[in-house]
């Protein structure tokens, strides 16, 4: 069941809206155990699109587009696969009454271009759509299954979870599927491949994905097999290698994040946490609190981004910064110290770097970050070397300090 994903729009193509649509299909037919060997990108006109319709249909079994079924006269997606596969557009009167029906609900009268939209495929089965009036087009021919969904993302993701998803599923063959996401950071991608792959071996029918992001690596395990049994133990078999590799680095699995397992640590350990930000600027605040009961757990935050502050705020001694600068061992944990004491939590975390673009040194170039952690036994601090990119440096912080007091609770060395 090779599938390509094609996205249409002129707007895709010069780069004004991000292509995030593809992603989300993809992933989702991937976790079906559907195989995405192409994804492309196609302009709006007539020929574009049935350039790239007939191109994919020689290529792959299963065909999912996205985009140009709207009402106006520069979609063109409907008019591109009636002329591949030789149909008519055909007029549904239940289509139109159900678009009436919607603009209704919300007070409006129907524009009179909408009745385009009623205008279908022949032969075609359709996928209900709840929140705009562009139906899911799904046409089956010479062992091809070639589905059209609008591009609006809300509608898209809705009638592939609610409607494509569970039609390909019955498409698929009696083969079962098991697949396992395990969740880690504080490492890179190349070191964990090193640490797995010398007594790695992979049984026939499982694979081994790496997939990095600024919060960490997660490894995908997809194994097949004849029954849900076999599968599920050769997965089961490769994770269980995989904890006994490089366990300290899994935080979790699955839809796990780093801030909520960290939390419910805290809660199961009866401890607060406070914060003191500078180049983060209030980011890993907002990363603890954007778990549900974090009140429980989270006292607070201090943004001291300038020198000031850090003295004023946080009572970093004036020497610290004169001596060893703002972006240091000794100011992140005096940093630390100050907002644990502050806030009067159990721990705090700090981080101070230089994000930039700017305001590097000889010494200390664009990515340079410290961490401090004050518990009520010790403080000390790591040195961090993210990158060149700003946000993407304070993301990189953000998350390492997360880890940095994960580790901490859990003894992990």
């Amino acid at each position: 069941m090779d599938v390509e994903i094609i996205t249409i729009g002129d707007e895709l193509l010069t780069g004004h809206t991000i292509n995030s649509n593809s992603a989300f299909i993809a992933q989702r037919l991937t976790d079906i155990g559907l195989n995405v060997r192409y994804i492309s990108t196609t302009g709006d006109s007539l020929e574009q699109m049935e350039e790239a319709f007939r191109l994919a249909l020689k290529r792959a079994r299963v065909i999912i587009t996205t985009g140009g079924l709207g009402p106006t006269d520069d979609d063109n997606t409907k008019k591109a696969i009636v002329k591949v596969f030789k149909r008519n557009l055909i007029f549904h009167e239940d289509v139109l009454d159900n678009i009436k029906k919607r603009y209704a609900q919300r007070g409006i009268e129907m524009p009179a271009i909408n009745q385009n939209q009623a205008l279908l495929p022949q032969g075609a089965t359709f996928f209900s759509n709840r929140y705009g009036s562009a139906v899911g087009i799904c046409l089956v021919e010479n062992g091809r299954t070639f589905i059209s969904l609008p591009g609006v993302p809300q509608e898209m993701k809705q009638i592939m979870i609610d409607e494509v998803i569970p039609y390909l599923k019955g498409l698929k063959n009696n083969q079962s599927l098991k697949i396992i996401k395990l969740r880690t950071t504080g490492i890179v991608e190349s070191k964990l491949s090193e640490l797995i792959t010398p007594e790695l071996k992979l049984k026939t029918g499982v694979k081994l994905a790496y997939l990095p992001s600024y919060s960490g690596v997660d490894l995908r395990i997809i194994a097949t097999a004849e029954n849900d049994d076999e599968a599920n133990e050769k997965a089961h078999q490769l994770r269980r290698y995989l904890e006994k590799v490089v366990g300290k680095y899994i935080y979790g699995a699955e839809d796990d994040t780093l801030e909520g397992i960290l939390g419910q640590l805290l809660k199961d350990n009866d401890k607060t946490l406070a914060v003191a930000e500078s180049c983060t600027g209030g980011q890993l605040g907002m990363l603890i609190t954007s778990v549900s009961g974090s009140s429980s757990y989270f006292l607070g935050g201090i943004i001291s981004y300038s020198n000031e502050s850090k003295i004023k705020d946080l009572s970093v001694p004036a020497d610290v910064i004169d001596n060893f600068g703002a972006v240091s061992e000794e100011c992140a944990k005096s940093m630390a110290q100050g907002c644990r004491q502050h806030f009067e939590s159990d721990y705090a975390l700090s981080i101070t770097g230089i994000a930039g673009p700017t305001g590097d040194t000889e010494n200390k170039p664009i990515g340079t970050t410290y961490i401090g952690l004050a518990t009520s036994h010790s403080t000390y601090a790591k040195k961090f070397n993210f990158g060149s990119d700003r946000q993407a440096n304070r993301t990189r912080a953000t998350y390492a300090a997360l880890e940095f007091l994960r580790r901490e609770m859990l003894d992990i060395k």
